[in-house]
Parts: C-alpha cells; sequence; structure tokens
C-alpha cells in the first residue's frame, strides 16, 4: 500500500483544493441568501477533512510522480472527485440518491452534460452555478489546474499532465516547464470565459444567467439553469454567441495560447485541424438544412438554418445546450448530428470524442493503404501539416479508435441486456462516452436522464469517466498488470 502513497498524497492536495474551490458557489449562496448555504457548509467541511486526512496521512513517501503514479491519481482523481462534488446537491435536494448525485457530479465534471435534475428554473442560482462551475473546472481537465500548483508543493507534474491530456501529440509543450504550460492554458481558458460571460451578458441574459452559461459554454459542459435549456430565452443574439464561444472552446487552446502570446494569427493558419474542422461543421449544416427543408421541418429557410446551425455546432462540440427539440427531425439528420461529436473537436480543447486529429490520421492512413494496394512498393508517409505521423502514433490511434468502437457496442449491448430501449441505449452511451449530453428518444433533449434506474445511471456514469480520460488512462489502472509492482 505505501507504494502508492505519493499519488494517494497528491490525491489528498486536490481534495483540499476541490473543498476550496467550493468557496465561490458558498460566497454566492450567502450573498443572495438563495437557503442552500447550509448545503455548501457541510460539503466543504467534510471535503477539507477527508483531503486533508488522506494528505496528512501519506506524507511519509513523498516523491515525484511516476508514470504509475501519474496514471492512478487521474483515475482516481477523476472517480473520487464526483463523490464530494455530489455533496452540495445531496444537501440541498435530499430526496437525490447518491447513484443519481454522483451521476450529476460526474456529468458536471466531465463537462458533459446529461442531467437527472428537473425544476432547474426553481433551484437557487448557487446549485445552478456550482453544476456549471464544476464544467469549467472539467472543461479544461482539473489535473492539468493541479499541474500547476503542485510543482510549488514539492510535486512533480508531467506524468499527470501526459496521462490527462492523452493526444496523438501530447508530448509537445509550449513552454520548457510543465507548469508554466498548464498556466498559459488555464489563463488562456479564463479570458475566453470572461469573454464568454459578458458577450452573453450583452446579448440580453441577466448577470447570473450570463456567468452561469458561459462556465457552461466555455467548457463545453451543456448544463443550464432552465429546464428549456438555452431555448428558454428564444434570444437568436445569444444563440450566436454560444456558438461562437463553443467552436472558440473546441478549437485547440494550445493554438490560442500562441496565438495571443505571439500577438499573430499565424498559429490558427498553421494548425493542420482547423480546416477540416470548420469544412466538416459548414458542409454538415449545408447538407442538413437541405435535408429537413424536403420534410417542411420548419417554417422557412432562415428558421430551418437557425437551428441546424446552433445544434450541429452544439452536439459536435460536445457543447450539448438545446434550443429545439431536434428529436423531432428525421432519423438521420439526428444519427447524423450525434456521429458529428464523435470526432469534431479538437485536440487539447475543451471537447469530448477521438477528437478531430486522430480522425484526420485515420482518414488519411486508410487512404494511404488504398494507395499501397495499387502500389505496393509506393513511400507514402502520413503528414500532418508538413510534419509526418510517427508509427507509433499511427499505432496508438488506431489502437484507440478500437477501444472507442469496442466501447461503444459492449456498453450499449450491457444497457440493452438492463431492459433500456436500444436507440435510448445506443444514443446514451455515444453522448455520455463523447461527452456531449443528451442522446435520442428517452434521453433526448426535450427530456433528461432521470428515467434511468440505478444501474443504468451508474454504467452511464462510468461511460463519461471513460470518454474523459479518453479510455486508456482508465483501462490502464483496470489491468491486472499495473497493480504488480
Amino acid at each position: 500500500m505505501r507504494a502508492y502513497y505519493p499519488a494517494l498524497n497528491a490525491l489528498g492536495l486536490i481534495i483540499v483544493i476541490f473543498a476550496l474551490l467550493m468557496l465561490f458557489p458558498l460566497s454566492v449562496s450567502f450573498w443572495l441568501d438563495d437557503g442552500a448555504t447550509m448545503a455548501y457548509d457541510q460539503a466543504i467541511v467534510v471535503t477539507l477533512l477527508c483531503g486533508a486526512l488522506l494528505w496528512l496521512g501519506t506524507r511519509g513517501r513523498r516523491r515525484d510522480l511516476r508514470v504509475h503514479d501519474g496514471f492512478l491519481l487521474v483515475a482516481s482523481t477523476w472517480v473520487v472527485l464526483p463523490v464530494f462534488g455530489a455533496l452540495p446537491l445531496l444537501g440541498y435536494l435530499p430526496h437525490l440518491s447518491l447513484v443519481d448525485a454522483y451521476f450529476e457530479a460526474v456529468s458536471g465534471l466531465t463537462a458533459s452534460g446529461g442531467t437527472i435534475l428537473t425544476g432547474l428554473d426553481d433551484l437557487p442560482t448557487s446549485i445552478n452555478l456550482w453544476r456549471t462551475f464544476m464544467h469549467w473546472i472539467g472543461g479544461m481537465g482539473v489535473i492539468v489546474l493541479v499541474v500547476a500548483i503542485l510543482p510549488l508543493l514539492g510535486i512533480g507534474g508531467r506524468q499527470l499532465f501526459k496521462a490527462e491530456v492523452p493526444t496523438p501529440m501530447k508530448e509537445s509543450s509550449l513552454t520548457p516547464r510543465i507548469a508554466e504550460t498548464a498556466k498559459g492554458l488555464w489563463l488562456t481558458y479564463i479570458l475566453l470565459t470572461v469573454g464568454c460571460g459578458f458577450s452573453l451578458w450583452f446579448a440580453g441574459l441577466e448577470g447570473w444567467d450570463a456567468v452561469i452559461h458561459a462556465f457552461s459554454v466555455a467548457g463545453l459542459g451543456g448544463f443550464s439553469s432552465k429546464d428549456a435549456s438555452l431555448g428558454h430565452f428564444h434570444n437568436l443574439d445569444v444563440e450566436m454567441v454560444a456558438m461562437v464561444f463553443a467552436l472558440a472552446s473546441a478549437l485547440n487552446f494550445a493554438t490560442h495560447y500562441l496565438a495571443l502570446s505571439r500577438r499573430s494569427l499565424l498559429p490558427y493558419f498553421r494548425d493542420p485541424e482547423i480546416p477540416f474542422f470548420f469544412a466538416v461543421l459548414i458542409v454538415s449544416i449545408l447538407l442538413l438544412t437541405f435535408y429537413l427543408m424536403q420534410f417542411n421541418v420548419h417554417a422557412d429557410l432562415a428558421t430551418t438554418l437557425r437551428y441546424v446551425s446552433f445544434h450541429v455546432v452544439s452536439i459536435s462540440t460536445s457543447l450539448g445546450l438545446a434550443t429545439y427539440d431536434y428529436t423531432l427531425w428525421p432519423m438521420f439528420a439526428q444519427i447524423w448530428v450525434l456521429f458529428l461529436g464523435s470526432f469534431i473537436a479538437c485536440s487539447g480543447s475543451a471537447g469530448g470524442g477521438i477528437k478531430m486529429m486522430r480522425a484526420i490520421i485515420l482518414y488519411k492512413q486508410v487512404f494511404r493503404e488504398i494507395i499501397r494496394s495499387l502500389h505496393p512498393n509506393a513511400v507514402r508517409p502520413v503528414l500532418m501539416g508538413k510534419q509526418p505521423v510517427s508509427e507509433g502514433i499511427l499505432h496508438a490511434v488506431l489502437g484507440f479508435s478500437f477501444m472507442y468502437m469496442v466501447s461503444i457496442v459492449s456498453l450499449t449491448l450491457l444497457l440493452s441486456a438492463s431492459g433500456l430501449e436500444l436507440i435510448t441505449a445506443f444514443s446514451g452511451v455515444v453522448a455520455c462516452l463523447n461527452n456531449t449530453g443528451p442522446g435520442l428518444d428517452a434521453v433526448g433533449p426535450a427530456s433528461n436522464y432521470q428515467s434511468l434506474n440505478d444501474f443504468q445511471t451508474a454504467v452511464l456514469s462510468f461511460t463519461m469517466i471513460l470518454g474523459r480520460l479518453e479510455i486508456f488512462t482508465l483501462l490502464v489502472v483496470m489491468t491486472p498488470a499495473f497493480w504488480r509492482r
């Protein structure tokens, strides 16, 4: 057990920091006198006490984190933090079951946005704020936040950062020190969030609604303070702002950071994912608008384009906010929008799915194999921009894609075996694995996950964590070989 002390010691610190983050909604609750103050008092005391005891009890073998420690800490953080994130919800909503409260907190921290709560319009402002604040913490990755703090406490973070951000190009750093990289990314994230909040306010949202939805949009989460989601406001300007900032959050934050630090737009033109990102979105919007016009789903072209544009951007970037029940569209349109959420978001973004970079590599690898079939002796490397992709990265992407499909099939069959209807089971798994939020049928945007039983809710909680950690980080910890020291 002592071999795991370094990871557990760092986990204790993370829990303590998480308790301190609860002071934000507590302050809001106290200021607004919304009746939820006691729930935060209890949650902060329990969280702080547990974190401090874990930290103090494992101080004996502190050292820099190694590969095993990094994987264990990341996996345990995403499993354990939702337990504490659920405490304010349980404190204010005692009718919630532990499984449902855990699901809600997992959905918040993984920036998924699927909810089991109704009556959001009547909840205290601080409770809705806490739900979306968890989005904001998880959107960039709570580990990336903490990796900027842990070095100050004598705990290195490179292995931690690499485990938390398992993208194909994860080896490249923006700055020589990993903590400086994390700080740079978080500074960019904060600036984008502030810009989003003020823009939503100028567009017509009231102060706290603007703050709540800014956290949701910047983190690509999907929680709202309204049961009707963003559709409650019937405001085109608000929808346009949400779309613009969702697109920004779905781009690589490293690209944003480089553009800001160099005061130049060149990093955007040099990012190989961006042309594919916008091309797929534009083609999808035009295709679905033309398709829905054939069925007279909406009154006119302008209305069709409005709803299609918003939901293509919202679902594909894994934002998950809605202004209309798109499950009323023909099934092709529903499946297409759900499918886009599997790959549109760029690597290094707040979005979910396999990421655009992996999708591009897969496409180019398939094209290379076709050329090899015609010309067996041809030498045709896979390029990202002007850089060749190594065989190691190609194999990793192929392995990840295989496990992604296996996860969808396996978890869908598991939910179907539990009695869940197939479309609901499949779309729920895809939405949770991609951290999108709403699925189709019984878990569509006009309803939520409340109708699921505890087993189904627990399976989807696991699915959201699996998707947030991009499968392998969690699966590595679940293998027997990992625990043989």
